[in-house]
C-alpha cells in the first residue's frame, strides 16, 4: 500500500508546512510583480492610443460597409485555386481601385496551382471548376436530393466531372478499412459520415466505388438536421488522374437513406457532375499597400483568407470584408489629410488559406522578422471576425504569439482590445451585444502560422466557438456589423499606433511591455510551484530544476518582448526605458528563484540553488532545410509505416502546438536538450528522447540536418 494514501501525523505536518511555504513564495511573487508593475496604474488600464485618433477611427470605419462587402464575397464559390476564387479576388481589387488605390498599390500576385507544384512542404491544390451537379434517388422511388449551384457545398470540393448510377452501400464513417469488411462497394455509391477526402481515398481509390455521399453526424447536425458540412477531396499528386466525385447531403437526408438501407430496401442513386473538374490553374493573392514615409523602418502586414465555398460568410468573408473596409478607410483618411502618411508601410493580403499564404511568403524571402534579418515587424490575421455574439453564443479571441516569437505586438493588441471594450460601438442594423473579448495562448489553424515560422510576430483575431464553422449554416445573416466594426477598430488602431510610434509613446510602451512580461513571469513561476509543492521526495530535485527552467526561459522571452519595442522606436529615451525594464525583470527573476529555493529546501532539498535537470543530455544540434511551417502529416507521411505509427500512438507527447513549437525552436543553435527545455518551459515537461526522435525523423524525411 502506498504511504501517500495514509493520513499520518507526519503528512499533516507536511501539509501545514506546504501551506506556509506556498503563501511565503506567493508573497514573494506578488512583491516581484508589484516592483515590476508599479510604474503603471493598475485600474483602469491606461490606454495607448490617443483619443483623437480613436474617435476618428470609430467614426470612419464602418461595420455596415464591411457587412456589405461580406455579403458580396459570400456569393462567390471561392475554393483555393479555382476560377470562383479568382472572381472573388477580382472583386476585391476592383473595389480597392474604385476607392482610390493606384494600380501600383492594389494588384494581384498569382502562383501556379495544379496539385503538383510544391511550395516548401505544401503541395499546391489543383485548380478546379464545375458548372452543375445533381444527386437523385431512382429506387425505391424517384426523388431529387440535392444540386449545385443552388447549394454550393453539395458537390465536394475538387470533385471531377462524371456520372455514376448504382446501388447505395452504407459504410459508417468510411474512413478505416474495417468499415468495409464484408461489404462489396465495387462500382457502387458509398453512404458515409466521414470526411469526404478520407472516404474517397479508401472507398473509390482503394475499393473501386464509383462515388461517395457524405453527411454530417455530430451534435451540431442533430440540432440542425438540415445543416450540410463542407468537405473536399484534396487529392495528392499521385491521385489526380483517378479522382472521381462526391456529394455532401444533410443529416436529415442521410439518416433517411440509411433507414431505407437498414430496412432492407434496395436504394439506387444517380449522380452527375458537369464541368471542367480538376485543371491546372492559379492561386491569386490580392495585395494592397499603404506606403510609408520611411520604407526602411519596417512593415506591418494584415492578412485574411478569402477562400471557402459559397456562403461561408463569417469564415472568412468577414475577415476579408473587414480588411477591405480598413484599407479603403485608411486610404481615404490619408488622401484627405485627416491622417498623416504612416511612417511604416501597411500591407494587406487576401490569400488562399495556408497554400496561397505559403506560396506568397515563399516568393518573398524578404518577408521575415528581425530575428532573421528582415523588416516585417508584425502580422494580424483576421479569420472569422464578424460573428453575431447573440446568435452564435461566441466570443472574440485574440491569439497570442507562441514563446518561440515573443513580441510587444501582443501587449499592444491587448491594450487596444481594452480600448474597444470601453467604446460604445453601435450600428443601425447591428446587434445589441456587449464586447466579449478574450486574450488566449497561442493556437494555430490559420495563416498567422506562416508568419510565426518566419519569425514575424503573428496574432489571430477570430471567434470561438462557432457551430456554423465549415457548414451551410455560415450565412450572411449571422454576420454582425457591430462585431465587424469592433474588430476593425482594434486591428487598425494596433498597427496604426505601431506604425507611428514616437518617443513618448515608445517610453510608455516599454513600461507596459515590462509590466506584462513581469506578470507572465510570475504566473509561470506560480504554475511551476504547484508541481514543486506536490512532488514526492524522490522527484523533488527534478521538480525544482523544472521550475528554475521555467523562470529562466520566461525571463528570456519577457526580455525579448521588451526589446521588441526598439524595432519600432530605438531613440535614446526609449532605449533607456527598455534597459530599466530589463533590469526590473532580472531582479524579479532572482527574487522568484530565491523564493522557489526556499520552498524546495523546506521540502527537504539540500542545495542552495536548483540542481541540473535530471534528464538525458542530447547535444546534437539540428538545422532546418525548409522555410514555413511543415504541411500536415509531416514528418510521419515520409516515414515507413512502422516508424510513422509512433505519431498516432499514445507514446507520442508531441502533437499539435507542441510539434509546431518544436520546429520553431530549431534555430541552428539549440541542441536537442535545449529544445526540450524550451518546450517544457512553455507547456509541460516532455522527454528528451521524444524530442530527439522527432528531430531524427525530420532528418530522415529530408526536412532537417545535423549541424
Amino acid at each position: 500500500m502506498s504511504v501517500r494514501g495514509i493520513h499520518s501525523p507526519e503528512r499533516s505536518v507536511r501539509r501545514g508546512r506546504l501551506t506556509v511555504i506556498f503563501f511565503f513564495v506567493y508573497g514573494l511573487i506578488c512583491l516581484a510583480l508589484q516592483g515590476a508593475t508599479r510604474n503603471l496604474a493598475a485600474q483602469p488600464t491606461p490606454l495607448l492610443l490617443d483619443t483623437q485618433t480613436r474617435d476618428l477611427l470609430h467614426q470612419e470605419l464602418s461595420g455596415e460597409m464591411a457587412k456589405e462587402y461580406a455579403i458580396a464575397i459570400s456569393r462567390f464559390h471561392r475554393i483555393q485555386g479555382s476560377r470562383g476564387y479568382r472572381a472573388a479576388g477580382e472583386y476585391v481589387i476592383r473595389t480597392l481601385l474604385e476607392s482610390g488605390f493606384e494600380p501600383s498599390d492594389a494588384f494581384v500576385e498569382s502562383f501556379p496551382s495544379d496539385g503538383k507544384v510544391v511550395y516548401q512542404t505544401w503541395q499546391s491544390p489543383s485548380g478546379w471548376d464545375i458548372e452543375r451537379g445533381e444527386l437523385r434517388m431512382v429506387e425505391p422511388f424517384e426523388e431529387r436530393l440535392i444540386g449545385y449551384p443552388e447549394i454550393a457545398m453539395s458537390v465536394m470540393t475538387y470533385s471531377n466531372a462524371g456520372h455514376a448510377k448504382g446501388e447505395l452501400v452504407w459504410v459508417g464513417p468510411g474512413t478505416d478499412p474495417e468499415h468495409y469488411q464484408g461489404k462489396d462497394v465495387q462500382g457502387k455509391i458509398v453512404l458515409c459520415t466521414g470526411y469526404g477526402g478520407d472516404v474517397h481515398r479508401l472507398a473509390v481509390l482503394e475499393y473501386g466505388a464509383s462515388a461517395i455521399v457524405c453527411y454530417l453526424d455530430d451534435e451540431r447536425a442533430m440540432e440542425f438536421p438540415d445543416m450540410l458540412a463542407y468537405t473536399g477531396m484534396w487529392p495528392r499528386t499521385e491521385e489526380l488522374d483517378r479522382v472521381r466525385f462526391g456529394f455532401n447531403i444533410t443529416r436529415r437526408m442521410g439518416e433517411r437513406l440509411r433507414g431505407l438501407l437498414e430496412a432492407g430496401q434496395r436504394v439506387v442513386l444517380d449522380a452527375t457532375v458537369e464541368g471542367i473538374g480538376l485543371e491546372p490553374f492559379w492561386m491569386d493573392v490580392p495585395v494592397a499597400v499603404i506606403p510609408g514615409s520611411d520604407p526602411d523602418a519596417g512593415e506591418l502586414v494584415y492578412c485574411a483568407h478569402l477562400d471557402h465555398p459559397k456562403e461561408s460568410a463569417n469564415d472568412n468573408g468577414s475577415g476579408s470584408a473587414a480588411m477591405m473596409d480598413m484599407a479603403v478607410t485608411l486610404k481615404r483618411l490619408i488622401d484627405r489629410g485627416r491622417l498623416p502618411q504612416p511612417r511604416r508601410p501597411l500591407r494587406f493580403l487576401w490569400v488562399p488559406e495556408f497554400y496561397g499564404m505559403m506560396a506568397y511568403v515563399d516568393a518573398h524571402p524578404e518577408m521575415v522578422g528581425p530575428a532573421l534579418g528582415g523588416k516585417t515587424l508584425g502580422n494580424i490575421n483576421l479569420d472569422m471576425v464578424g460573428e453575431n455574439l447573440e446568435m452564435i453564443h461566441t466570443r472574440m479571441i485574440l491569439t497570442r504569439t507562441p514563446a518561440s516569437i515573443p513580441s510587444v505586438v501582443n501587449d499592444v493588441v491587448e491594450n487596444m482590445a481594452e480600448m474597444v471594450t470601453r467604446m460604445n460601438i453601435r450600428t443601425p442594423r447591428g446587434s445589441l451585444s456587449f464586447p466579449n473579448i478574450a486574450l488566449t495562448p497561442y493556437s494555430g489553424g490559420s495563416d498567422h502560422n506562416i508568419f510565426i515560422d518566419r519569425k514575424v510576430p503573428g496574432m489571430m483575431l477570430g471567434h470561438s466557438p462557432d457551430y456554423t464553422h465549415h457548414t451551410s449554416e455560415d450565412t450572411p445573416d449571422k454576420v454582425d456589423p457591430v462585431e465587424l466594426e469592433r474588430t476593425e477598430v482594434l486591428a487598425t488602431a494596433a498597427f496604426w499606433y505601431l506604425a507611428n510610434l514616437d518617443d513618448e509613446q515608445g517610453v510608455e510602451l516599454a513600461y507596459l511591455a515590462g509590466a506584462k512580461a513581469a506578470e507572465r513571469l510570475g504566473e509561470a513561476t506560480r504554475e511551476g510551484m504547484r508541481h514543486l509543492l506536490t512532488a514526492p521526495p524522490e522527484a523533488l530535485d527534478h521538480a525544482w530544476a523544472e521550475v528554475e527552467n521555467r523562470i529562466q526561459h520566461h525571463l528570456e522571452w519577457g526580455e525579448t518582448a521588451v526589446r521588441d519595442v526598439l524595432h519600432f522606436n530605438d531613440s535614446p529615451p526609449v532605449e533607456a526605458a527598455v534597459q530599466a525594464q530589463l533590469a526590473i525583470l532580472e531582479g524579479q527573476a532572482r527574487t522568484l528563484s530565491r523564493g522557489v529555493a526556499t520552498a524546495a529546501r523546506g521540502e527537504g532539498a539540500e542545495g542552495r540553488s536548483a540542481p541540473p535537470l535530471s534528464r538525458q543530455e542530447d547535444n546534437r544540434v539540428p538545422r532546418r532545410l525548409t522555410r514555413g511551417p511543415l504541411a500536415g502529416g509531416l514528418p510521419a507521411n515520409r516515414l515507413t509505416p512502422e516508424r510513422a505509427a509512433w505519431y498516432s500512438s499514445s507514446q507520442n507527447p508531441l502533437r499539435g502546438t507542441y510539434a509546431f513549437e518544436l520546429v520553431n525552436f530549431i534555430d541552428g543553435r539549440r541542441d536537442i536538450t535545449g529544445i526540450r527545455d524550451a518546450l517544457s518551459a512553455e507547456f509541460a515537461p516532455v522527454p528528451t528522447q521524444a524530442v530527439g526522435r522527432f528531430v531524427e525523423d525530420l532528418v530522415a524525411a529530408g526536412l532537417a540536418e545535423w549541424k
